[in-house]
């Protein structure tokens, strides 16, 4: 089990909030909403820019809420639910594998190698971007 730092507690509780959404359709979803904008603007803050890859990531997320906000998209909270639960369970991000993949994060050429590494590497701790570039 990982050591509860400022970013796993901001990733558990909107988990919980999300999970409370699904079950009981109160008011978890706003919550979460709310929370996730707290953490652009903490990101934004500590990275001083937008395109910080944590400010990115977090921005990234806030649109899957708030576009599952929309009644045809309001299934879009069950995959956000299990991406939210393997990031606190396991210290995987799919969002972030994601993000690392967009082209203004990284320079390299695309290849069925490089797509197949970013998704199938073991979980990491810290950034994603910044640990592919080490490989």
């Amino acid at each position: 089990m990982r050591i509860p730092n400022k970013i796993w507690i901001y990733w558990f509780i909107t988990d919980v909030l999300l999970i409370i959404e699904a079950i009981f359709g109160h008011t978890g979803l706003m919550l979460a909403i709310g929370l996730t904008a707290v953490q652009v603007v903490h990101f934004y803050a500590e990275e001083r820019s937008i395109r910080g890859f944590a400010t990115q990531v977090r921005i990234a997320y806030l649109l899957l809420l708030l576009l599952a906000l929309w009644h045809p998209m309001a299934w879009l909270i069950y995959p956000v639910i299990l991406g939210t639960s393997a990031m606190v369970l396991l210290d995987y991000c799919f969002l972030a594998r994601f993000m690392s993949l967009m082209p203004w994060n990284h320079s390299e050429a695309y290849s069925v190698s490089m797509i197949i590494n970013t998704f199938f590497s073991k979980p990491v701790s810290g950034s994603v971007q910044k640990n592919r570039s080490a490989q």
